[in-house]
Protein backbone atom coordinates (compact mmCIF):
# COMPACT_ATOMS: atom_id res chain seq x y z
CA UNK A 1 0.00 0.00 0.00
CA UNK A 2 0.95 3.44 -0.91
CA UNK A 3 1.78 6.07 2.62
CA UNK A 4 -1.37 7.91 1.11
CA UNK A 5 -3.66 4.99 1.66
CA UNK A 6 -4.21 4.56 -1.99
CA UNK A 7 -3.84 1.34 -3.76
CA UNK A 8 -1.13 0.55 -6.25
CA UNK A 9 -1.78 -0.27 -9.47
CA UNK A 10 -2.56 -3.78 -10.83
CA UNK A 11 0.47 -5.71 -11.85
CA UNK A 12 2.66 -3.16 -10.66
CA UNK A 13 5.67 -4.33 -9.03
CA UNK A 14 4.96 -2.71 -5.65
CA UNK A 15 1.62 -4.82 -5.82
CA UNK A 16 3.03 -7.59 -6.01
CA UNK A 17 4.91 -7.21 -3.34
CA UNK A 18 1.69 -5.68 -1.08
CA UNK A 19 0.51 -9.41 -2.50
CA UNK A 20 3.14 -11.50 -1.05
CA UNK A 21 3.26 -9.95 2.41
CA UNK A 22 -0.05 -10.27 2.84
CA UNK A 23 -1.31 -12.82 5.71
CA UNK A 24 -4.35 -14.99 5.41
CA UNK A 25 -5.25 -16.50 8.75
CA UNK A 26 -8.12 -19.15 7.95
CA UNK A 27 -10.31 -21.22 10.23
CA UNK A 28 -12.33 -20.74 12.88
CA UNK A 29 -9.78 -18.09 14.49
CA UNK A 30 -10.67 -15.77 12.17
CA UNK A 31 -14.17 -15.74 12.68
CA UNK A 32 -14.80 -17.46 8.55
CA UNK A 33 -16.32 -20.68 9.76
CA UNK A 34 -18.12 -19.01 12.52
CA UNK A 35 -19.76 -16.66 10.31
CA UNK A 36 -20.35 -18.63 7.59
CA UNK A 37 -22.53 -20.88 10.26
CA UNK A 38 -24.16 -18.25 11.47
CA UNK A 39 -25.45 -17.08 8.29
CA UNK A 40 -28.10 -20.06 8.23
CA UNK A 41 -29.14 -18.44 11.03
CA UNK A 42 -29.75 -14.71 10.26
CA UNK A 43 -32.06 -12.94 7.90
CA UNK A 44 -29.35 -12.92 4.96
CA UNK A 45 -29.89 -16.92 4.24
CA UNK A 46 -32.44 -17.61 2.11
CA UNK A 47 -35.11 -20.57 2.51
CA UNK A 48 -36.77 -21.93 5.47
CA UNK A 49 -36.27 -20.05 9.00
CA UNK A 50 -35.72 -21.96 11.96
CA UNK A 51 -34.41 -22.24 15.06
CA UNK A 52 -31.79 -24.72 15.81
CA UNK A 53 -34.29 -25.73 18.63
CA UNK A 54 -37.12 -26.75 16.43
CA UNK A 55 -34.60 -28.60 14.04
CA UNK A 56 -33.42 -30.76 16.80
CA UNK A 57 -36.97 -31.80 17.74
CA UNK A 58 -38.00 -32.32 14.22
CA UNK A 59 -34.98 -34.89 13.60
CA UNK A 60 -36.01 -36.40 16.67
CA UNK A 61 -39.38 -36.80 16.24
CA UNK A 62 -38.69 -38.00 12.55
CA UNK A 63 -36.75 -40.64 14.28
CA UNK A 64 -38.97 -41.56 16.43
CA UNK A 65 -41.43 -41.80 13.57
CA UNK A 66 -39.74 -44.51 12.10
CA UNK A 67 -38.80 -46.49 14.91
CA UNK A 68 -42.55 -46.51 15.49
CA UNK A 69 -43.02 -47.95 11.77
CA UNK A 70 -40.47 -50.65 12.43
CA UNK A 71 -42.39 -51.82 16.05
CA UNK A 72 -45.66 -52.21 14.29
CA UNK A 73 -44.14 -53.58 10.77
CA UNK A 74 -42.62 -56.21 12.90
CA UNK A 75 -45.93 -56.71 15.21
CA UNK A 76 -48.44 -57.15 11.65
CA UNK A 77 -45.95 -59.28 10.09
CA UNK A 78 -46.38 -61.57 13.67
CA UNK A 79 -50.07 -61.38 13.75
CA UNK A 80 -50.14 -62.22 10.18
CA UNK A 81 -48.28 -65.05 10.69
CA UNK A 82 -50.53 -66.81 13.61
Amino acid sequence: MALGGTTPPRGSAMATTSMRRRRTIGGAASGGVARTMLQFYTDDAHGLKISPNVDIAMSIGFIAFVAILHVMGKLYFVCMEA
